[in-house]
């Protein structure tokens, strides 16, 4: 693949069509672990390893099982043309949830404080749009498998970048003097909102 096209996929996931900021995937983690720097960073990583890693492997199922015709045959009964792509949303949910409990194991033993941080939004991966969102426009777009697995990692720092931004806003608007009305979900809301704004002044940088 040319060098441009890699840039192409790079920026857009990035910046451009942000998977959070953009194409409005995975608001409930970002709205709901974007509090402090610190769970949105591990919350951060913990959504790319799992969005790189699921991509890679529901690329390479896409390719390999589930947009091939199978032909077999089982003692006297034999199957022409089966084509299972209509199991493609349930095969994706049931990868990313293999490696959404390895994250939980992994950060249960060696960060308790950060898994205890992340509370019920680390499981909540599982069903993650943005997660699920990333493969299924991979195989939408049929990207070969290291162009998709190079999107799903680009789309978890776009995910994490956002998030991470969200949360250093919020942290300053805790210090500062909110008007009632503002106070807690509404101030949050017309905070995102004015990110997604910022992020839209990168439109045009790739097609």
């Amino acid at each position: 693949m040319p060098s441009n096209e890699w840039l192409t996929i790079t920026v857009g996931a990035v910046l451009v069509n942000n998977i959070v900021l953009s194409r409005i995937m995975g608001i409930c983690p970002f709205l709901g672990v974007s509090k402090k720097i610190k769970t949105a960073l591990g919350m951060g990583g913990a959504v790319i390893f799992v969005m790189g890693i699921a991509s890679l492997v529901t690329s390479c199922l896409y390719h390999w099982l589930l947009s091939v015709k199978l032909n077999f045959t089982i003692g006297s009964l034999k199957v022409e043309n089966l084509d299972l792509s209509f199991t493609r949303i349930l095969v994706f949910i049931v990868v990313i949830a293999a490696l959404v409990q390895m994250v939980e194991i992994l950060l249960q033993k060696f960060s308790p404080m950060l898994y205890g941080a992340l509370g019920i939004y680390l499981p909540l991966i599982t069903t993650n749009c943005a997660v699920l969102g990333a493969a299924q426009l991979n195989a939408e777009s049929n990207r070969g498998i290291l162009p998709s697995t190079v999107y799903g990692l680009c789309s978890g720092l776009g995910f994490a970048l956002a998030l991470i931004l969200f949360a250093s806003l919020r942290e300053r608007l805790e210090l500062s003097r909110i008007p009632k009305a503002f106070q807690g979900t509404s101030i949050a809301l017309i905070t995102a909102g004015i990110l997604a704004l910022a992020f839209m002044g990168f439109s045009g940088l790739v097609k």
